[in-house]
């Protein structure tokens, strides 16, 4: 008898580590249509059916409909990946495509919205959580770089033998790299894009949007000042803005940045409110490329992929 005992109360205490918890992996419009290109196999088993889960792809009125001449168009409260230059890009990531007449070019991928050097720019992604996010929440980018024109010379070449970064101290000539002595920075951080990253609240929440707040990657993990937020060597708000929101992107490589689990109550360091996440709450992410811009950055709608462990629908 005392071993029956012994053995409920275990699983009452296990039980709710055992409540269901496990991957998500979410990109603007319906999870479980992302192109294969950008998913490996082992992502795209935890890339739902979200409308199944009655998480809606459209819903409301946020953000607004979307219809501008050379870019995707979506409908009010949708999904939606935003651009100032238009989308009309190949994939220059796909090193297997190849250009079949003047401007038409065949690839695996999506259609690219490109920010050259020299020039500022910006996109936009919206994207809902498909799960009550559980864990920190990750937004990875994807975004293709090249040094400035390789694709008009080398077109699907360039990215094996131009590939770049962005803050690049580009070289003379074409194609080069210029090398720095020490005591000099190798990036020019002032051409460094700035991320912005908000939650909104989707149909089965309500709160203020907030900025989030990325944990500095190496850091102390350990952002709070007297119970509030504060940017520093463990934190950062993503607010698009401070030198600290600045972000290092390499050609069709992910970059991660690590999003601490919004906590209701929690103040962040511009006086924000968090609040706790739901299935269908907005994930915005913002990429500004500044002016001084040394590289081309070639970005989609899947460029973005919100990534985390969340709860079970079932």
């Amino acid at each position: 008898m005392r071993w029956f005992f012994s053995l409920v109360l275990a699983l009452v205490i296990v039980t709710p580590a055992m409540a269901g918890e496990d991957l998500y992996i979410a990109i603007v419009g319906n999870d479980i249509d992302a192109a294969g290109f950008y998913i490996s196999s082992s992502y795209k088993q935890f890339m739902y059916d979200q409308e199944a889960w009655s998480v809606p792809v459209c819903d409301g009125t946020f953000p607004g409909a979307y219809n501008v001449y050379g870019h995707p168009v979506y409908g009010p409260g949708c999904e939606q990946f935003r651009s100032q230059t238009p989308v009309i890009h190949p994939e220059i990531c796909d090193i297997n495509g190849y250009a079949e007449g003047v401007n038409y070019f065949s690839d695996y991928g999506r259609p690219n919205a490109l920010i050259r050097m020299g020039d500022s720019g910006w996109y936009e992604w919206y994207v809902r959580l498909p799960k009550n996010p559980s864990g920190q929440i990750n937004l990875v980018l994807q975004c293709g770089v090249l040094k400035p024109g390789a694709f008009a010379f080398l077109q699907y070449d360039a990215v094996t033998l131009c590939a770049a970064e962005t803050g690049e101290r580009v070289g003379p000539g074409f194609c080069t790299r210029k090398e720095v002595n020490p005591g000099f920075n190798p990036l020019a951080v002032s051409a460094l894009p700035k991320i912005t990253a908000i939650a909104y609240p989707g149909p089965y929440n309500s709160f203020p949007p907030f900025n989030l707040t990325a944990f500095r990657n190496p850091g102390s993990y350990n952002p709070f000042s007297f119970e509030r937020l504060a940017n520093g060597e463990a934190g950062q708000v993503l607010n698009g803005s401070s030198a600290g929101a600045r972000i290092l992107l390499k050609a069709c490589m992910d970059k991660t940045v690590v999003v601490k689990l919004p906590v209701t109550g929690q103040v962040n360091s511009e006086g924000q409110v968090e609040n706790d996440l739901v299935a269908g709450d907005i994930i915005y992410v913002r990429l500004d490329i500044p002016r001084a811009n040394t590289v081309d950055v070639y970005c989609h709608e899947q460029s973005l992929k919100v990534m985390g462990i969340g709860e079970a629908p079932f």
